[in-house]
């Protein structure tokens, strides 16, 4: 069967992962409310359509990469939706960060349709995006899930079924939650040794093959020192993910201390203007408690201690 794929929402992941999918020669139609993005992916081949319903009209498979659950349920069954153009055994593939709640009630709606769908979050920031390295954890039925993998490969490189519709964004809580809280502990961190005065890229040669050593560090303490907060994983979006992670472990019982306090911290970097910028941007709620910037040791500058 020929795979005409949908694609809908171009932003900082989605583009690079729509063209990674173009890249493998599969036909694609895109939707994205931003034309910028549109033109930008039909110069490049794809067909640009004019809503939700003509990307259904003219898909197999329909990826969906939004924002929040609001935007999913909304290009999914609102006016002039995916669910309108889809045909029966369309499989729609959502590669959003929603809640639990609202990817198994999407998936219970649809099959009323004979639409299958596939909850399929990713982690890896903007950069594995681009290089088709992503991280892909999906929920769903295993031979829906045969049927798309080969198309998740093309965006991905750990790609793994965790369960049914609803376990693969449970994952992806799961891994923000350990994402975000390793980033503020180690701007902690980062904090207490910048305020004794000893070299940070010293510490980091010195500790990275421990146990502190992590994937977190090597990626983001570089960027820290070099002052780059650029979003790829923006704060805005983080605290999205996190606030969802608190409300779904509240309705589960779960105690969430940990996140619930790093939650605060990006409410108050939002406060502060600062929602667009990275999430190693916590270091920088750290650096207004404490007065003090972290930044690279000049030469010869004396330890504190």
């Amino acid at each position: 069967m020929i795979m005409n794929i949908g694609f809908i929402g171009l932003g900082i992941m989605g583009k690079p992962m729509a063209i990674n999918l173009m890249k493998d020669n599969y036909k694609l139609s895109v939707y994205d409310i931003n034309t910028v993005a549109v033109e930008e992916l039909e110069s490049k081949g794809a067909f640009g359509a004019s809503s939700p319903k003509e990307v259904a009209e003219r898909s197999n498979i329909v990826i969906t990469m939004l924002p929040n659950s609001h935007h999913v349920e909304s290009v999914v069954f609102g006016e002039n939706s995916v669910i309108e153009g889809a045909k029966e055994d369309t499989i729609i593939v959502d590669m959003s960060s929603i809640t639990p709640a609202a990817s198994k009630n999407i998936a219970n709606k649809l099959a009323g349709s004979g639409i299958h769908f596939i909850d399929a979050p990713v982690s890896g920031g903007e950069l594995r995006a681009i290089d088709g390295t992503l991280s892909i954890m999906a929920g769903g039925k295993e031979e829906i899930f045969d049927q798309v993998k080969p198309i998740l490969s093309c965006m991905g490189q750990d790609i793994v079924l965790v369960g049914d519709n609803g376990c693969g964004v449970t994952a992806k809580l799961a891994n923000q939650v350990m994402v975000n809280v390793n980033i503020a502990t180690m701007a902690e961190a980062l904090m207490l040794a910048a305020k004794a005065g000893i070299d940070i890229e010293k510490m980091y040669q010195a500790i990275r093959g421990g146990f502190a050593g992590s994937a977190v560090l090597d990626a983001k303490l570089p960027t820290i020192l070099n002052r780059d907060f650029t979003g790829g994983g923006r704060v805005d979006i983080n605290l999205k993910d996190l606030t969802n992670v608190v409300n779904t472990a509240h309705e589960l019982g779960s105690p969430i201390p940990l996140t619930s306090q790093v939650l605060e911290m990006f409410h108050s970097l939002k406060v502060d203007g600062k929602e667009k910028i990275d999430h190693s941007g916590l270091v920088q709620y750290y650096e207004k408690l404490a007065n003090f910037e972290v930044k690279r040791k000049k030469e010869h500058e004396p330890n504190i201690l």
